[in-house]
This record gives C-alpha cells, structure tokens and sequence, in this order.
C-alpha cells in the first residue's frame, strides 16, 4: 500500500484575514465551500483552510482503499482520532502518530 502526501490543512480562526495574507504575500487564491472550508489554489500543493484553532498545519495523505488504510495506520501503532467520514469530493479519517502528530487520510473512491 502506498500512501503520500497530497494536500495540507490550515487551521484559522479569521477567514477573511488568512485570505487577504494568503493572497498578498503569496498570490494564492481561495474559493468558498461554505461557512467553514476554503480551498487553496496555486500554492503549489493542493491546500485548504477549515475554521478552527489548531496551530500546526494537517498533512493529508491519499489512498485508494480508505479502509485498508484504515487497518495498516491501526496496525503501525496509530490511533484514529476521527472515523471515516464523507465530505464533498470525498471521504477520509484522521490519526495521530505514536509520536503525537496529527494526519489524515483521504480517497475520492467513494
């Protein structure tokens, strides 16, 4: 099974704000999906904002099979902190390391 890094997840209190830095100091754009999420685009990597208050950034891996995904994360001593759950464009689960970093995994296989 290979798993790799395909997305990273800010956190921000401050929409409008983190946009307005975003685009002036990078030249990133942003596009609404909703009250909560904001989607990234010509960051380099595909990248997002969810409204919220954590200060490391998430890294975002992408599988095929989100459940043997699952199972193999579980498996290597990482704890789920978030079952599989479904977004628009996909599902995913999140977990935490043994070291205490937090990541996701997602698939667009629904």
């Amino acid at each position: 099974m290979h798993l790799k890094m395909d997305y990273i997840e800010f956190s921000c209190g401050e929409f409008a704000a983190s946009k307005r830095f975003f685009e002036q100091a990078f030249a990133w754009e942003s596009e609404d999906y909703g009250p909560d999420y904001q989607a990234l685009h010509q960051a380099g990597i595909d990248a997002g904002m969810a409204r919220g208050e954590t200060l490391a950034p998430l890294i975002v891996l992408k599988s095929d099979d989100l459940e043997a995904a699952l199972a193999h994360i579980e498996a290597c001593g990482g704890r789920i902190s978030q079952a599989i759950y479904a977004f628009p464009g996909g599902r995913r689960f999140e977990f935490v390391e043994p070291s205490g970093i937090a990541m996701a995994v997602w698939s667009d296989n629904l």
